[in-house]
């Protein structure tokens, strides 16, 4: 090749280089994390946890109450999380062979806190509704409340009347209730 043309091809060659790649700015940029959960080739699951606030539900598997986190764009209410553990486990909670011993024991809820007791006024059951394990129901909704920082004991209420329940060991108590007293039936994360 001639000195000429081998002096065009390489500065059309730094050319087109030039072309190619980041553009230059004048000072540093933040530049946001993309939102996930990203899918890895893998696995098909998560990489990372969507949302920046922890929400913990109880939900059960073979009999024992097993803490979930869920994550959240923002904090969720005392109400919001009541009605994320009653609408039950997800699809892939469930593939996970989580369940919900709330359908059959808990006709549906509400939640007052004060200070940091919650009150839950729960409704009268379907009798149609399915299983009752009142016991790992009533655990669940103890375990998920209290797991809020905002909470450290609940009691319940049918029709404005305080509702004895079942703790762990069997016995019922009207009392304010923590979960310390389902202890033995809570798996660790």
């Amino acid at each position: 090749m001639r000195p000429g043309r081998r002096a065009a091809a390489l500065a059309t060659l730094i050319l087109l280089l030039a072309g190619c790649g980041v553009p230059v700015e004048d000072a540093p940029r933040t530049v946001p994390a993309p939102r996930g959960p990203f899918p890895s080739a893998a696995s098909g699951e998560a990489t990372s946890p969507a949302g920046r606030v922890a929400e913990v539900l109880c939900f059960v598997r073979d009999d024992r109450l097993v803490p979930v986190e869920r994550r959240l764009d923002a904090a969720p209410t005392a109400d919001a999380q009541l009605a994320h553990l009653l609408a039950g486990p997800s699809a892939a909670e469930r593939d996970r062979g989580l369940t919900s011993s709330l359908p059959g024991a808990v006709g549906g809820a509400t939640v007052r806190i004060a200070g940091t007791h919650a009150e839950v006024e729960v409704d009268a059951v379907d009798d149609e509704a399915g299983r009752s394990d009142e016991v790992l129901a009533f655990g669940q909704l103890v375990c998920t409340l209290t797991a809020r920082a905002d909470v450290e004991t609940v009691s319940f209420l049918r029709r404005g009347q305080p509702l004895g329940v079942p703790r762990a060991d069997g016995s019922l108590s009207r009392q304010p209730l923590s979960a310390a007293d389902y202890t033995d039936l809570i798996t660790p994360r």
